[in-house]
């Protein structure tokens, strides 16, 4: 009960001041990366007030001027180490890249390194340095009340992550992750993590349901509960932005906010990656940005905002490693949307959904006597008028109940306006960004051709928890190792 209590005591710690915002990361391995003004005229475009560089190129910093986007630069890896060495580096570094360019181009924060401890450790003892010494110049500057400074961490430095109240931080880093922390507490800056559920849900081996990766609603019987506060979490992400939290609580930091400064999905991977797909880069990047903009904060500090930057604006075609390395983009090279992402009714950033074009079918592979089921009950208790599917009918064919059921499934959805919950049919259906229809058999929901649009929200549950193999390593800035999760808790509470 006394560590029930503590617990509890530390939830309310971090206070909601501002509002979240949503920021995209923009990489450059592409081999037609578009100008810095395309740039721009894409960020403008798409009403996106918050990027972050992985550098502090001069050219972007420029198109950038005057825009009123809010920028975070970088320091790169490679050049850590001597700014972290030299005061003066430092105070070179930003008057290069951060005095020259101010106030015209709105630089906000300053990331040094990326994923250090994990992808580049001989530079760890320096880290907190070079921290500092970039802060110190911009003390000098007068700049240091309007840009922070911080650096960005992999989730995989948590260690015993589920449930959240047991995390803690890699022990072996903590004469690093002590003194940044009280840095950061210190100037009122924020922990910068990145977070991939997918790669936590890869390395689970099927354990993590990918419905609960991609933030779709489960059963309340499927949510992870921690027992130790009773808090419910009904997605990876929240997870592991608590474990954070709970981690710099063992470290007795408690007022320290998170900004997630890398997460997305892959919408494209190699033959060992069957859940890198359109739809569920699609339905992962949609979810999470309404989930940040609505400020639902975390079970642990519900309403605080968890700022996220979308890994990332455009595919990096020239990233190593495996397939989908190369395909974390919300845009191609030309700036054409890989997928519409479905925002309705969440503000204005990256809502290029204009036609909500999203299907509910029959899900590959479940029992056929359950689709039946299914199927008889759209048709009947539903209420679908299923007169197309008759014999002689424009959607008789093909005369299978998985066809059958996928008309049946989508004109339920489009009849009860695509609302959360309305494609389930106990876990038969999923929900698709594809257009089932073919030949005359024209789909309710098919560019308004047979039925009309309900300007709704979309991406209502499903249960298609395909198992996959192993994760491969990520090259986000670093190499990434999965998130360590206590897979034996994870398979009690979901299997």
């Amino acid at each position: 009960m006394a560590l029930l209590l503590l617990l509890l005591l530390a939830v309310s710690v971090v206070t909601a001041d501002q509002d979240a915002f949503i920021g995209v990361n923009i990489g450059t391995d592409l081999s037609n990366m578009p100008s810095p003004t395309q740039v721009a005229a894409l960020l403008k475009a798409q009403q996106i007030r918050h990027v972050r560089l992985y550098d502090a190129d001069r050219a972007m910093l420029i198109a950038l001027a005057n825009t009123g986007i809010r920028v975070t630069v970088s320091i790169p890896n490679d050049e850590l180490l001597g700014v972290g060495q030299s005061n003066a580096t430092a105070a070179n570094w930003v008057a290069r890249n951060v005095v020259a360019h101010v106030p015209a181009t709105n630089i906000t924060t300053i990331a040094v390194g990326s994923e250090v401890l994990t992808s580049l450790p001989n530079a760890a003892p320096v880290l907190v340095n070079a921290v500092k010494f970039i802060n110190s110049a911009l003390v000098a500057a007068n700049l240091d009340n309007q840009i922070t400074v911080s650096t960005p961490l992999s989730s995989s430095i948590i260690l015993d992550s589920f449930p959240p109240s047991q995390a803690f931080f890699n022990r072996s880093w903590d004469p690093v992750m002590v003194p940044l922390l009280k840095f950061l507490q210190s100037t009122g800056s924020s922990l910068m993590l990145n977070v991939y559920p997918y790669y936590d849900y890869m390395e689970s081996n099927g354990v993590i349901p990918l419905d609960y990766a991609l933030f779709r609603p489960l059963p309340p019987n499927k949510e992870a509960v921690d027992a130790n506060t009773l808090l419910h979490y009904t997605n990876v992400f929240d997870a592991v932005v608590d474990a954070a939290y709970f981690a710099m609580a063992y470290l007795n930091f408690t007022n320290i906010p998170i900004v997630v400064t890398e997460s997305g999905w892959p919408s494209k991977g190699d033959n060992n990656e069957p859940d890198a797909t359109i739809n569920n880069a699609n339905t992962y990047n949609s979810n999470l940005i309404r989930h940040v903009l609505n400020n639902t904060g975390t079970p642990k500090h519900p309403g605080v905002a968890v700022s996220t930057y979308i890994y990332e604006l455009y595919n990096e075609d020239l990233k190593p490693g495996s397939l989908s390395e190369q395909n974390w983009g919300l845009f191609d090279a030309s700036g054409v949307p890989v997928y519409i992402l479905h925002l309705t009714g969440s503000g204005m950033v990256l809502a290029n959904d204009t036609t909500n074009q999203t299907f509910c079918t029959a899900k590959d592979g479940v029992d056929s006597k359950m689709l039946q089921a299914a199927l008889d009950w759209a048709c009947g208790p539903g209420k679908v008028d299923c007169s197309p599917l008759l014999q002689g009918e424009p959607c008789y064919e093909p005369d299978t109940v998985a066809a059958h059921a996928s008309y049946a499934f989508d004109t339920y959805y489009r009849q009860m306006g695509m609302a959360s919950g309305t494609c389930y049919f106990n876990g038969v259906a999923t929900v698709t960004t594809t257009d089932p229809s073919h030949g005359s058999c024209i789909f309710p929901g098919s560019g308004g051709r047979n039925g009309t649009f309900i300007n709704g929200t979309t991406l209502a549950p499903s249960s298609n928890s395909t198992a996959s193999s192993s994760a491969t390593q990520s090259f986000h800035g670093g190499v990434r190792s999965p998130l360590v999760i206590g897979f034996v808790l994870w398979s009690a509470l979901f299997l």
